[in-house]
């Protein structure tokens, strides 16, 4: 993509000596590496910083947490049993001859099973393979001992006529996934908004220092030439006196411009997790690329890519799960289980295991509710009227979130066209005070006339670095709310 460049008028030239003169001390650790970019600063508050590690570490437990859904929708097997269980009790025993008799049993059990299941998503269902050994002994009374084998039995249980929670499960873990997706994505974006602010911010206190400090070195200079033209008696007291009071006032702003840039190094310094003692030497973000934004791509990028979006898309979907639940859970239902397989008894283990004997089972659970005055039929219409009530907030959100992106879009290009005249203003600032220092040190003007045009030239810098923010935050706000590059043309990938 073609790009154009806005930068900072090049007439600062004529007081570029003083200005490096004027600032050494504050700024000689600023010159001594490598120049810190914004892009740079974003990165390493992404890759280092702990807003970026938060991001990162909840994008992974999510990853970790897709990994156990689809883990437990695989063949399952596990391995059961009881080593032993004893039990000692009175119990009737059914004579012969028909009469019952109570008998002490003094009896030891130990089972053993081990069972693959596989839930089946598509109905809901569960099929499982086992295969189980017990034995029993019988303490006292020549019982003796007794092993049961169950070496295959193949089963089958199915709920019919009621809501398939793993299907619904796994359509909300879908939109679980996309949205954690978007959300990571989202979370670096936020970190490049606060990184943004704050480099800006140490741009700022730096530039304001640097001004400050030029201020301090020109009214000392014009403080001595004024005190030499009052003693020859060019001028008057007043304006020796209005002379003075201009220079301890650059200096109390040079006091409180040292004092807001070691805060915004600070700042800078810990979302970017450099060392506390570091000096960062920031590039100056001089050079933005200049982009035409169209309000209809980003609607339709923020619709598309906002994790925001999906989340509206599962509140429906569980909308939908809710009403599907009270439809089918208060009805008619049934569940069937049947099995198949092969068991023997014998007194010993490998008799256990010849001449295998056919095992089968079939169950059917019914559920028929008679009389519920009305309940399911209140609980369906509760459930309809809360989905009803989804649609509309989410529409609405909607609708809300297309204006913002709108908007965004406005203010990016509106944000553009301030920083081009910001630019050109402080660039005419800096001419003025140049010429009008020039003309007061020929004595053409008067001070007041100098010192408004140091006044303007320190409001149009001021001007232009908050436009140069502005330019910058709007820029980062809108790829937050569209997860969209609009400098390359694409969606942000992680």
């Amino acid at each position: 993509m073609a790009r154009t460049l806005v930068q900072r008028g090049t007439s600062h030239t004529p007081v570029a000596a003083l200005l490096l003169a004027a600032v050494a001390a504050a700024a000689a650790p600023l010159s001594s590496q490598d120049s810190l970019t914004l892009r740079d600063a974003i990165h390493m508050a992404q890759e280092r910083g702990l807003a970026g590690n938060a991001a990162r570490n909840a994008h992974e437990a999510a990853r970790w947490r897709q990994r156990a859904f689809s883990a437990r929708r695989l063949p399952q097997l596990s391995l059961t049993g009881s080593l032993p269980e004893y039990n000692r009790a009175i119990i009737p025993v059914l004579q012969p001859g028909g009469e019952t008799q109570f008998r002490t049993q003094s009896q030891t059990t130990s089972t053993l099973q081990m069972q693959i299941d596989q839930v089946v998503p598509f109905t809901g269902g569960r099929v499982f393979l086992s295969s189980g050994l017990t034995r029993v002994d019988q303490n006292g009374g020549g019982l003796g001992r007794l092993w049961q084998s169950t070496p295959l039995v193949l089963g089958i249980q199915q709920d019919l006529f009621r809501p398939n929670a793993l299907a619904w499960d796994g359509r909300e873990q879908s939109l679980d996934d996309d949205i954690a997706d978007r959300q990571y994505l989202e979370a670096r974006e936020d970190v490049a908004i606060s990184t943004a602010t704050a480099f800006f911010d140490l741009y700022a206190a730096r530039l304001t220092l640097e001004n400050a400090a030029a201020n301090v070195a020109v009214n000392d200079t014009l403080y001595t030439l004024s005190k030499g033209r009052y003693e020859v008696g060019k001028i008057g007291e007043n304006d020796l006196l209005q002379s003075e009071l201009a220079l301890l006032r650059a200096r109390t702003s040079l006091d409180g411009a040292r004092l807001d840039y070691g805060r915004a190094m600070a700042a800078l310094r810990l979302l970017i997790e450099a060392p506390a003692d570091s000096e960062l030497a920031i590039a100056a973000p001089v050079d933005v690329p200049v982009m035409t934004v169209d309000t209809a791509v980003a609607v339709a990028e923020a619709l598309r890519n906002r994790s925001q979006m999906a989340s509206f898309d599962l509140q429906k979907l569980q909308a939908e799960r809710r009403v599907n639940e009270a439809r089918l859970s208060n009805g008619f239902g049934a569940t069937i289980t049947a099995m198949a397989g092969f068991n023997q008894t014998a007194p010993f283990l490998d008799g256990a295991y010849r001449s295998l004997l056919d095992q089968q089972a079939l169950t059917v659970n019914v559920s028929v509710p008679l009389v519920q005055w009305g309940a399911r039929h209140a609980e369906v219409e509760a459930a309809r009227a809360e989905k009803r009530r989804v649609e509309s907030t989410t529409d609405q959100s909607r609708r809300q979130a297309a204006q913002e992106a709108h908007f965004a879009a406005l203010e990016f290009t509106q944000a553009a066209r301030i920083l081009e005249i910001s630019a050109k203003a402080d660039t005419v600032g800096s001419k003025r005070f140049e010429v009008a220092k020039n003309r007061y040190v020929i004595g053409k003007i008067g001070i007041s006339d100098l010192y408004i045009a140091q006044s303007e030239k320190d409001s149009a810098l001021q001007s232009y670095v908050q436009a140069l923010r502005g330019y910058w935050l709007s820029y980062f706000r809108l790829r937050r709310l569209t997860l969209y590059d609009f400098a390359e043309g694409h969606r942000i990938q992680p």
